[in-house]
């Protein structure tokens, strides 16, 4: 029987840096990526642009098996669903509300378990979420919760957004992240957590190539 692939699971909350230093893990390494954030945010688009509610759970699971999702480690990243080009609208504010909201519900975290499950190809995967550890890859060889004051969540955040030249409020901004990581944390299916023999590693303070280089570090022997 051959060993399993390997998984370099890595949770923690929005804005902690885990897309950024997943990707660039990821290159380092030569591995598969997968960012379950976006799975999730595509299908939010998916349902705006179909005008179905974010409770409609029979409509939203049948979605999640239908959509095509295809994406790199480019940065930034290219995402396309249906073959369509979403990147630019993964950030928009409505598509991680409607994400947040939809990840909620049991019925399509379990449509899209295997999905991401199916990402898990040699010569390895690193995997971008906030159940990764816990419940996609429970048996992941390497695990890391990259965390960050809600503060220096915002102020990225609110610089990001300012970047593209919106109009943002860094204080509503603020509120939004503790509301969606509450949810996230609170969530009956796959709550957000920091899985039992996970490395913690706090950006607050960090750059993000040191950042990165902590993470290589847990896989190392690979690295």
């Amino acid at each position: 029987m051959n060993p399993p692939v390997p998984v370099l699971a890595i949770d923690g909350p929005g804005g902690a840096g885990k897309g950024t230093v997943s990707r660039a893990v990821a290159r380092h390494l030569g591995w598969h990526f997968l960012d379950s954030g976006a799975i999730y945010r595509a299908l939010a688009i998916a349902v705006i642009d179909r005008t179905i509610a974010p409770d409609a759970v029979a409509d939203i699971v049948k979605i999640a098996h239908a959509m095509q999702l295809r994406f790199d480690t480019a940065e930034p990243p290219g995402v396309c669903l249906d073959g369509v080009d979403i990147s630019d609208r993964l950030q928009d504010e409505q598509t991680g509300a409607i994400a947040s909201r939809i990840a909620a519900l049991g019925p399509v975290r379990q449509a899209l378990l295997q999905k991401q499950r199916d990402f898990r190809q040699l010569p390895g995967l690193v995997a971008d979420g906030r159940d990764m550890g816990s419940v996609v890859f429970p048996d992941a060889e390497w695990k890391v919760f990259l965390t960050a004051s809600v503060e220096i969540r915002a102020e990225r955040r609110y610089r990001q957004l300012k970047r593209k030249g919106l109009d943002v409020n860094l204080e509503e901004l603020r509120s939004e992240l503790e509301i969606r990581d509450r949810r996230d944390r609170e969530r009956a299916e796959a709550p957000l957590i920091q899985s039992p023999g996970s490395v913690l590693i706090d950006t607050s303070e960090l750059d993000i190539p040191t950042a990165i280089q902590q993470c290589l570090a847990v896989v190392r022997p690979l690295a």
